[in-house]
């Protein structure tokens, strides 16, 4: 018996082996080799078996391979491939240094790398190059990350000029936006006009739209996962800009070269400085006393410590704020007693955040990242009036309101390799939330008025995990499935869902593939916005006991076509549905002072989203840009809105068109032009108007008041009807815009002048429409145009 028992564990498990030959795994880091900068999506792989597999977010691989010879190649767009020969007859841990690309030959030598778009099992994933985002043109000469991404398809823009974001029908909260893994909730400056994130600070961009992976989860229409650099390792570096509007600064290095680094960069605007003595002279001219402004500023700051191969440690932070502030002093005197007036009024608003990240490699197979993150963001504005009598304090009355969101947490994420064919992640994540929705407080000195509302916060605990696998089926088929368990806390109500994500691949040819995906995703804090430009006063609150949280499913079929490993196309479709959907109810809003947030809205509401996608695209050469097309449709539908009828979603656009071009004439000047076309946005506009009953219109008393037995003072407004809500659409928006940068190389570095005219041919695209009265007297729809034709200049230089 026992003999039998020995010959089969031999023929089962020994004699495999044996065949197959013994395995050995090399494993290590690619980077930057002028920098020491870990790139990520990296392609590795050896090219005598076609083996490979690619970096994860932190630079990390890991592949088995049979013992043997190995011809290992790493490749990275804009990078000089690199090459190794050797021979594998143990682990090997190695650091593989890319050195960046400086003629357009070199940039090419990549014909024999793996085609990511085509192999890739993710659909629905963008990488967006920070080279693009300073080389196209750019609003007032400031380079932006979430406008560049507005240009991708499946994403439509808010209000022309502003930085917002709507997914595949999705709202401006449906976007988890991660900076260095920490959630920013306010992604915007200058009331939507610029993002908070400097390019000169990060070092990967990553758009995901569709076909979640388990590790992602939180919000339901998109992941922005953006990556600050780490620091350069070998020597001291600085760029820096002159704009219009705001000036940068960026120093990184070495502190002790090859095991610490670090970066700092800075913003700030000075609209507040170039204005102040012109605002002086008007209120001089006035006889008033005071200053106003607006000006914001953001700071990105990491350290980097490589302990050993194994073990790397990173500390980031961020903080950015907006401010306007205006300030008034008008002094009077009157029968011998002098009386001064002073009065403070303002808004600030913005984002802290630091991350303390430890990354360790277990073994040559296994990777962890553990992070403790914090998150604050917080909204104020305010009113201070004080009246002083012959000098001494009279009165004085304080309006304040506040809102926030506080963070805590932690998460561990692991990367497990066991073979080529498996890439297996899994690992949690924990939030304690401090929501602050709407606290407002009225006081006055004589202790007329000493009053707060809404003085409750609201204390909610989150957490997820999950477990994924991205496995290799055959030679065609490649797969990623996972599951992402989440849970909420919150008034002692406990949420918590199941939620199923898989998407595959099948390889058709070596150049096409056919990709499919579906996914659920559940988020528990909610945005209730009241503006179309961004307006601070955006208000998170999370899902309680009398508002559930929100979810949706999502599915997405595509086909991938790589063209000569230059060009690559995609075309998706997808369908996703959304519950439990809130919005203000009719008639209500923010300024609505001493009501409770919650008795201010419509919940239960049901929304879906369906489309076609194009994306031509082109990352490598002189040549480069993309062609993005989307066709869709965005609606959602209360109980209680619209007589109980689904409507368009106010972004929903049937059509949406960008174009972008980027061409190198030579090593110093580069061209660049897009060009934008979306359907008009979706609007509520009367279609009618009438006199209530009894009423009758006076003409001579102004056009839009009627006299009647039950009229407030004798008068009272007309009626309108509203066909529908969001029934009309506004005119097509277009325009087209034109960039060119100059370079020059100097002895200390590089400059760079760089020239921009937005909306070259002076198309007036509607900023928000009204009624009024045209020349004849009639009644007449118009519009406000605000940005025409603006020209630019911006000098920026690196050393």
């Amino acid at each position: 018996m026992k003999k039998w028992f020995f010959i089969a564990v031999f023929l089962l498990v020994i004699l495999p082996s044996v065949l197959s030959g013994q395995k050995y795994t090399i494993s290590g880091y690619v980077q930057d080799s002028t920098s020491g900068e870990k790139l990520i999506a990296a392609s590795v792989y050896d090219s005598l078996t076609g083996i490979g597999t690619s970096t994860n977010e932190y630079g990390f691989f890991s592949l088995t391979l049979t013992a043997g010879e190995l011809h290992l190649q790493v490749s990275y767009v804009g990078y000089a491939t690199f090459r190794d020969s050797f021979t594998l007859d143990s682990d090997r841990y190695i650091t593989c240094r890319l050195a960046p690309s400086i003629t357009l030959e070199e940039v090419i030598i990549t014909g024999n790398r793996p085609r990511d778009v085509v192999e890739n099992v993710q659909m629905s994933m963008v990488h967006i190059p920070i080279k693009d985002i300073k080389s196209i043109p750019m609003f007032m000469g400031e380079a932006d990350v979430i406008k560049t991404i507005q240009l991708m398809p499946g994403v439509q823009s808010g209000t022309e000029g502003t930085s917002g974001l709507y997914v595949r029908g999705g709202g401006p909260d449906q976007n988890l936006f991660l900076l260095d893994g920490v959630p920013i909730y306010n992604a915007n400056h200058l009331f939507g006009f610029f993002s908070v994130f400097n390019p000169d600070a990060i070092s990967n961009i990553t758009l995901t739209k569709g076909g979640f992976p388990a590790h992602y989860g939180g919000r339901l229409s998109s992941v922005i996962d953006i990556r600050l650099k780490e620091g350069n390792m070998k020597e001291f570096r600085g760029s820096g800009s002159i704009g219009v509007i705001s000036s940068k600064l960026t120093l990184e290095g070495p502190i002790i070269k090859d095991k610490t680094s670090f970066i700092v960069s800075a913003r700030r605007t000075y609209i507040d400085i170039l204005a102040r003595p012109i605002i002086r002279a008007i209120n001089k001219a006035n006889g008033v006393e005071g200053l106003s402004g607006y000006y914001f500023y953001d700071l990105n700051a990491k350290i980097n410590h490589k302990f050993s191969d194994r073990d790397r440690i990173y500390l980031s932070a961020y903080h950015g704020r907006d401010r306007l502030f205006i300030t008034n002093q008008q002094n009077l005197i009157e029968n011998d007693t002098s009386y001064q007036m002073r009065s403070e009024s303002g808004l600030y608003w913005g984002n802290l955040t630091t991350a303390l990240r430890w990354n360790h490699v277990y073994g040559s197979k296994l990777f962890s990242n553990t992070s403790l993150m914090y998150s604050n963001y917080r909204f104020d504005t305010f009113d201070d009036t004080q009246t002083l009598i012959n000098g001494k304090y009279d009165l004085n009355y304080i309006y304040d309101y506040f809102s926030g969101i506080e963070d805590f947490g932690g998460m561990i994420d692991f990367d497990y390799r066991p073979v080529p064919e498996h890439t297996i992640r899994f690992g949690g994540k924990y939030l304690y939330h401090l929501f602050s929705p709407g606290v407002e407080t009225v006081e006055s000195t004589d202790d007329s008025l000493n009053m707060q509302f809404n003085s409750k916060r609201i204390y909610a605990d989150e957490f997820y995990l999950y477990g994924e696998d991205n496995f290799q089926l055959g030679s065609r088929i490649r797969a990623n499935a996972g599951l992402h368990y989440s849970g909420f806390y919150v008034n002692g109500k406990y949420y918590h869902s199941l939620q199923p994500r898989i998407s595959g691949r099948l390889l058709i040819t070596p150049d096409l593939s056919f990709k499919a995906a579906f996914s659920r995703m559940d988020q528990y804090i909610h945005l209730l916005t009241n503006s179309t430009i961004g307006l601070p006063t955006d208000l998170w609150v999370p899902a309680t006991d009398r508002t559930p949280p929100l979810n949706s499913y999502q599915s997405a079929v595509g086909l991938a076509y790589n063209l000569k490993d230059s060009w690559y196309f995609t075309l998706e479709g997808f369908y996703k549905t959304m519950n439990n959907v809130i919005d203000y109810s009719e008639g209500s809003s923010f300024f609505e002072f001493g009501v409770d947030w919650e008795d201010k809205v419509e919940r239960d509401g049901r929304g879906r989203a369906y489309g076609l996608e194009f994306l031509a695209r082109r990352d490598e050469g002189r040549l480069r840009g993309w062609v993005g097309y989307t066709l869709s449709k965005a609606e959602v539908q209360f109980e209680n809105m619209n007589n109980g009828l689904p409507f368009p979603y106010t972004y929903d656009r049937r059509h949406d068109v960008s174009v972008v071009v980027i061409y190198e004439i030579s090593d110093r000047t580069d061209l660049s032009a897009t060009w934008v076309y979306g359907t008009g946005k979706a609007r509520s506009l009367a279609v009618s108007r009438y006199a209530p009953d009894n009423y009758y219109f006076n003409a001579a008393e102004g056009p839009y008041y009627y006299y009647g037995p039950y009229s407030y003072y004798g008068m009272d407004q007309e009626i309108q009807y509203f066909k529908g809500k969001n029934a009309y659409r506004e005119p097509a928006y277009h325009r087209l815009d034109l960039s060119i940068n100059r370079h020059k190389e100097k002895k200390w570095g590089t400059q760079t002048w760089s020239f921009g005219l937005y909306n070259a041919y002076n198309r007036q695209n509607p900023f928000y429409l009204f009624f009024g009265y045209d020349n004849y007297g009639n009644r007449a729809l118009k519009q406000m145009s605000i940005f025409m034709m603006i020209p630019s200049i911006s000098y920026s230089f690196n050393f």
